[in-house]
Parts: C-alpha cells; structure tokens; sequence
C-alpha cells in the first residue's frame, strides 16, 4: 500500500459525521468533524454536501494526499439498494479512486474486531435505534433492515422512552400495572400527572425530541426496583441476544468462539442490570459468544475496513488503532 493507497474513512450518524484521512503506514493525516447525514429528511445530495464539508478539511489536514478508497459508513443505509446508491452518489464526488458505502452498524462492529488478520463476528447496536450486523472472512454479511416496527424492531432509546410513556399513562389511568414511572417521568418535566405530560406533548408544550431524555430516566427507575421498568430492560436483553445469536447462526459461528460487539449509548454505558441481562441471555443462545463492549469511535472501524479493502500491514493496523486509542 502506497502513498496512493491512502484511506478517506467517513463515519455519518444522524447527529454529527467524523472524517479521518489514514495514510499507507497507517497515520491518521487529518480528521475532521461535521454535522449530520440525514438524506430523508434532506435528499442525498445535500445531505452529502455535508460530508463533503467536513471531508474537505480532513483532506486539507492531511495535505491532500492521493486516496485509494473511500470506506464510508453512513446511517440511514439501511438496505442494500441503498448502499448502492449512496455509493454512486459518494463516487461522483470524485473522493477517492474505488468508494465502498456500508450502514453505520458495520463501523461499530469493525472497530470492536481485534484480529485484523481475519476478522469475524457480530455487533449490535443499541442507541436511539437498534440494530445488527456480522461479517466473516469470507465475504458473507448478517444484517437486518432496522426500519423499526414494520421491519420487527424493538428497542433502541426512542422505542424505549415510548415504552415507558405507554406504561406510565396506563398505570394512572387504571388500564395498566402500577408503576414509578407514572410519577417519575411527568415530574422530569416539572409536572405532576402522566395526562399533564400527554398534554404537554400533544400540544407541543414538551417538544418531541425531549423524549430522548425519557431512557435514562427508564434506567434509573428500573435500579430501583420498579418491575414495570425492569421488565423492558430484561426485554431488551433478550432482544440484543437474539438479535446476535440470529447473526451468529446465519453466519455459522454459533458452534465457534466468536465476539459479539456491543455498542451504541445505551450498551456502551454498562447499565448494570442491561449488561447482566445481556450476558446471561446470550449464554443461553450461544454459549461460545465473547461479548466485549466498544467504547473505540466508530470512524476507527471505517478506517479499517478501508484498510482491509487496500490490504494494509500489521504495522498500518496496529498504528492507527494507537491512534484511535
């Protein structure tokens, strides 16, 4: 890999887009930081154009040195024809010489893989939303559409924070079980009733993207002992386990030891009662697992499997993971 060979390595969630330029031996030249991708609500050009901000000054950084392949992984790819797509938009920037476009799940599950050498396994990732991905040597791939319910998702931090709203407006109304949360959550917002709350966020008193600060709340009350709560996070547990132990099957790794990366908010934290419930679920569905948490950036996984792409050394690998840190 020459100087030719060097990697422009995009990592674009929903809220902000991390950049980094590796050259051939692995130094990480320039990184930049920019906003969001989110071609939905944008349309893809646009939404590149972001990138395209944030990837100009990576490249100014490093002093505009020749890159060989773009390794982009963008959210919002969620399906194959999607990828391609965005693939062939990235490539008519004219970034790099060969662009690869994966979902955002693969930088996660990439930078948790240590054996750069034949790298294998599974990730999910739980933050606002949830999701999967698994890769082998071989080239074959385990993932999930993760478009949420119409695509049997459950979980994630907004479906959570809709899961404990839904509890908490039948626990005072009497159609549900009781539970702390119908008292918890309306006065996170300075108020004393659920039907308050409801209120509140119909009219757009409470603006929906205040939901968010609902799952930590979920969390708290769950360590308390609240059975209501606890029960979605054992919920989850079992969710992320399946999900993996899914992957791991389709990828015939259930009768070998294989990581099963956890990333994400929700899982990075280590909340006590998720962690446990995760680790003891997995065991049951695949007992040779080696779950690990990955706190790495997910740009470090871009970056490598960019790496891959060129066929990079030991030494590249090894240099910009101490980079990374």
């Amino acid at each position: 890999m020459g100087v030719s060979g060097a990697v422009l390595a995009i990592d674009a969630g929903n809220s902000k887009t991390d950049v980094a330029v590796v050259t051939a031996d692995g130094e990480v030249a320039g990184t930049a930081r920019g906003g969001g991708f989110r071609p939905p609500a944008t349309g893809v050009e646009r939404a590149l154009d972001t990138l395209a901000e944030a990837v100009g000054r990576a490249q100014e950084a490093a002093g505009h040195v020749p890159v060989a392949h773009v390794s982009a992984c963008l959210a919002n790819a969620d399906l194959p024809v999607e990828e391609e797509r965005l693939a062939a938009a990235t490539a008519a920037r004219g970034w790099g010489q060969a662009v690869e476009v994966r979902n955002d799940t693969f930088a996660v599950l990439r930078a948790g893989l240590l054996e750069d050498a034949d790298p294998r396994g599974v990730a999910v990732v739980c933050g606002a939303g949830i999701n999967c991905a698994g890769m082998v040597p071989d080239g074959r791939t385990a993932r999930f559409p993760a478009l949420g319910r119409v695509s049997g998702d459950w979980g994630g931090g907004g479906g959570l924070a809709e899961e404990a709203l839904w509890h908490a407006a039948r626990a005072e109304d009497g159609r549900g079980e009781p539970t702390t949360l119908a008292r918890a959550l309306p006065a996170h917002f300075g108020l004393d009733t659920m039907y308050a709350l409801i209120e509140a966020l119909h009219l757009g008193h409470v603006p929906p993207a205040r939901r968010h600060e609902l799952t930590p709340l979920l969390f708290t009350v769950a360590e308390a002992g609240d059975p209501v709560a606890a029960g979605l996070i054992t919920r989850l547990a079992e969710e992320v386990a399946t999900m993996a132990a899914v992957a791991l099957d389709r990828l015939d790794l259930v009768d070998t030891p294989a990581p099963v990366l956890l990333g994400g908010s929700i899982l990075a934290a280590r909340r006590p009662g998720l962690d446990a419930g995760v680790r003891e679920a997995l065991a049951r569905r695949a007992p040779l697992a080696e779950p690990r948490v990955v706190t790495a950036a997910p740009v470090l996984g871009a970056a490598l499997l960019g790496m891959d792409a060129v066929g990079a050394g030991a030494g590249a690998y090894a240099r910009v993971r101490a980079w990374f840190g």
